[in-house]
């Protein structure tokens, strides 16, 4: 039997200011989703669309600050980017085509 995790309580590292391109709203808005889910996944460590590598390089990230990069699937399979600078000055939210 495999232990369950308990649920993180607090975030762990600040967001800074909250910024969402044009296109990253539209592909929330066309699929029916809001922000905050994608922002919450990203500041508790929910990496689980990031292979392994990445989710080791991220949680590295949180202590050396450095920048914390997600990716996760929107509802049509569309790909949305979430981004926290090393400074922890600004988390923006993104399609990969607007990097």
């Amino acid at each position: 039997m495999s232990a369950v995790a308990a649920p993180r309580i607090a975030p762990l590292f600040s967001l800074g200011t909250l910024c969402a391109t044009p296109g990253a709203l539209n592909a929330l808005e066309e699929n029916g989703q809001q922000p905050d889910e994608f922002v919450r996944r990203h500041v508790f460590g929910d990496w689980s669309e990031m292979c392994e590598e990445d989710q080791t390089t991220n949680a590295e990230a949180v202590t050396s600050r450095v920048r914390v990069f997600s990716s996760y699937a929107l509802k049509d399979s569309q790909k949305i980017w979430v981004i926290t600078e090393a400074d922890r000055s600004v988390t923006t939210l993104l399609l990969p085509s607007e990097y």
